[in-house]
């Protein structure tokens, strides 16, 4: 009996604790290809882009987990293979590794953008600690800065190059920004947010070219509409691919990531995906989802876990993210989508509000700026399947948290 997880991630991580958590004493190996312990995301493009920080990793866990928890890290390997007919993972380094149950945490990857001048020095991407440390040594001397992409990494980007008191442009080809995950009126307030801040923000304005200097290095952005950018540092943040590459080369099905039921197995019922790379079916949307989020990777291991030992329940953890751009805190409890009905509880003048997404005669999410305590009566409220109508909303005196705490009495 053994498991072996592909992923040097969260939820790779999470799983193997969980494992041992639930008193799995066979043989755990992660396999990672990024050498090292493996180390937290979400400081990446937040806190280590301010102008103050010190880039470096923080681990996941420490080193003396590992041993603690009787779990080989293979660290700085890849797999390259799965040999699903005899159980056996081919890797980098000319070994294999026979599997019981096979996990891939094989994460996202940056979408790449091919125009002009796209692999010019001083043009960036944001996915690693060494991305990072490139790009907190390069903004202190940066004046022009370009985003391409105006959703959640380029629009932390973009406040962090604001507070190093850079210029900055950002680039949307879309109409408003974070569209994809976000209600209209939070994605509108947003967008005068940042210009408040200082940044030109560009909608409806993709990238076409970027121009050299003599050196060779971004000295202009030329967008969709052929005006020109002046930039000496660009970040380009379009979004992430799934990592499949090893699921479709073991003929595994894939869609959108990789395709797996709701205990979280693959086409295969010996191997199972999760997180960023993982396409599942989602009770809190119609159809499946691919969420990238630091608790759908948090939660679906720890479910996944179970899967492995033997429950079958589906898995119906509510989704729900951050996102901190200079001084508003985003939390988003639920998944939006296009077409729900829409109430603002709160001034957002004072940047302290939340919105409402109604569906049909249910709450279906809640985006809240600055403000925890609604984010985390919404995330009680929705989870628990609290039924919360927009005319109810629209009364006097009504508060989330108010009414998280009447249905918490009533448990």
């Amino acid at each position: 009996m053994s498991v072996v997880i592909i992923g040097g991630g969260l939820s790779a991580l999470q799983v193997a604790d969980s494992l041992r958590g639930n008193g799995y004493t066979e043989q755990i190996t992660i396999v990672a290809d990024e050498a090292g312990l493996p180390y937290q995301r979400p400081p990446l493009s937040k806190d280590f882009l301010a102008p103050q920080s010190t880039p470096k990793p923080l681990p996941l866990r420490g080193e003396n987990f590992f041993s603690q928890k009787n779990i080989n890290l293979l660290d700085g390997v890849s797999a390259i293979d799965i040999d699903r007919p005899n159980r056996q993972v081919a890797l980098s380094n000319g070994n294999s590794l026979g599997y019981t149950h096979l996990v891939l945490a094989t994460g996202a990857r940056n979408r790449l953008i091919e125009c002009p001048g796209s692999k010019l020095d001083g043009v960036h991407s944001l996915r690693t600690l060494d991305d990072v440390q490139d790009l907190h040594a390069a903004l202190p001397a940066a004046k022009n800065v370009v985003v391409v992409g105006a959703g959640f990494i380029g629009l932390e980007f973009a406040a962090a190059a604001r507070a190093h008191d850079c210029h900055v442009t950002v680039l949307e080809f879309a109409a408003r920004p974070m569209a994809r995950a976000l209600s209209e009126p939070m994605s509108q307030w947003f967008a005068q947010a940042h210009r408040d801040l200082g940044v030109e923000l560009r909608l409806n304005e993709g990238i076409e070219r970027f121009e050299a200097a003599g050196g060779g290095e971004v000295m202009a952005a030329v967008s969709s509409t052929g005006q020109r950018y002046p930039a000496d540092l660009v970040l380009v943040g379009v979004g992430v691919l799934p990592n499949v590459a090893l699921a479709e080369n073991a003929g595994l099905e894939t869609s959108n990531g990789i395709v797996v039921d709701q205990c979280l197995r693959t086409s295969d019922p010996s191997i199972f995906a999760l997180g960023d790379c993982a396409n599942f079916p989602n009770v809190h949307s119609p159809g499946r989802t691919r969420l990238e989020s630091v608790q759908n990777a948090t939660d679906q291991a720890r479910h996944l876990a179970g899967s492995i030992l033997g429950d079958e329940s589906p898995y119906a953890d509510l989704p729900w993210f951050w996102s901190t751009q200079g001084p508003y805190r985003l939390q988003i409890a639920g998944l939006s989508q296009a077409g729900d009905d829409t109430l603002v509880l709160g001034d957002p003048r004072t940047a302290k509000f939340s919105v409402l997404c109604f569906r049909g005669e249910a709450l279906a999410a809640v985006e809240s700026v600055n403000l925890p305590a609604d984010h985390l009566a919404a995330r009680k409220l929705i989870g628990a399947g609290t039924r919360i109508t927009r005319a109810e909303a629209e009364e006097a005196g009504f508060a989330l948290k108010n009414r998280a705490r009447v249905i918490a009495g009533a448990v």
